[in-house]
């Protein structure tokens, strides 16, 4: 299905050593801030209170952040657990107080301000907790990358691979530096939405580089840069049509979505974004550079010992 279809192929190609630069820089700086500022990590990596409340008719979300706001508690992040009625709230564990000790301070600013609530749990969850879940997320993008590795390397020819890693490690770089910089709450969700950036990138990588290979056995006469760039002015309108419905909805969920899908949106939103540039404006490069050609693509016929000139075996 396309919208349009463009008949002139645009010349990315030209601008190839322009665009990476451009995010050599924007890498640097995320490493930079990665390692400057580190990831604000939520209350499941780092520790603290969990606090399940019960109300009998639909929790009010905001007036229940309010009341925990005027009450001076920080960082703290709430949600719907199971239902409407039930709510989850996590708090960072505070070295004066205990964890019953919040909890009493939570039930009195919420009868206070959004009253009803009767106190289902009080958990205290610790570092060592917190500890294995920021294990066994990095362990996961590990996991997702290797096999992402893999199936590039079966699909495609090494240069194509290769190319397609560096650029979705680029998107997955690019999202942790935004958290870092800005200091977002970094969160089991906003791992989620990174794994799924790393498979979206890869897909978009994949429609593209199918696309080079399959003008390289057709079209005849045409330079490695004019492949690129036909391969990727053809799919264009592929492009507009599955990002555009996928950034909508992604942006639905953070406009609309509240407190609790916030991050989570905006990780994939910032990712969705770099996914396109990358998967058109750093892999592509990268391939013409590790010299891509023709050739690489041609099945050479198979000499047989005895034949003729008209293949009959003497």
């Amino acid at each position: 299905m396309e919208f349009f279809r463009i008949k002139k192929d645009i010349p990315f190609m030209r601008h190839a050593l322009t665009f990476n630069i451009i995010s050599l820089v924007t890498f640097i700086l995320a490493v930079v801030f990665l390692f400057t500022k580190g990831l604000h990590l939520s209350v499941e990596f780092t520790g603290g209170t969990l606090i399940e409340t019960h109300y009998q008719q639909a929790a009010d979300l905001e007036k229940i952040r309010g009341a925990l706001g005027k009450a001076g508690f920080t960082d703290y992040a709430v949600q719907n657990f199971g239902s409407s009625q039930d709510v989850l709230i996590r708090l960072p564990l505070k070295s004066e107080q205990n964890s019953n000790q919040i909890g009493e301070s939570v039930m009195k600013s919420l009868e206070a301000e959004a009253p009803g609530a009767e106190l289902r749990r009080v958990e205290f969850v610790g570092p060592q907790v917190g500890r294995e879940l920021a294990e066994n997320g990095a362990l996961a993008l590990l996991v997702v990358i290797i096999g992402i590795v893999i199936y590039l390397a079966f699909r495609f020819e090494w240069r194509f691979s290769v190319s397609a890693i560096i650029a979705n490690l680029h998107d997955v770089v690019i999202i942790l530096g935004f958290f870092a910089f800005f200091q977002w709450e970094f969160s089991l969700s906003v791992l989620a939405a990174v794994l799924a950036v790393l498979g979206y990138s890869v897909n978009e990588s994949v429609v593209v580089f199918d696309r080079v290979r399959e003008t390289f056995k057709k079209v005849r006469g045409l330079t490695t840069p004019q492949v690129l760039d036909h391969a990727i002015t053809s799919t264009i309108s592929r492009t507009i049509i599955t990002h555009g419905s996928t950034q909508m909805m992604v942006l639905s969920m953070l406009i609309f979505g509240g407190e609790t899908l916030y991050y989570f949106s905006l990780a994939l939103t910032i990712g969705i974004l770099f996914g396109i540039y990358s998967s058109v404006l750093v892999a592509s490069p990268l391939v013409m550079w590790l010299g891509v050609s023709r050739e690489q693509f041609i099945v050479k016929p198979k000499v047989i010992e005895g034949a003729n000139e008209d293949g009959a075996v003497v």
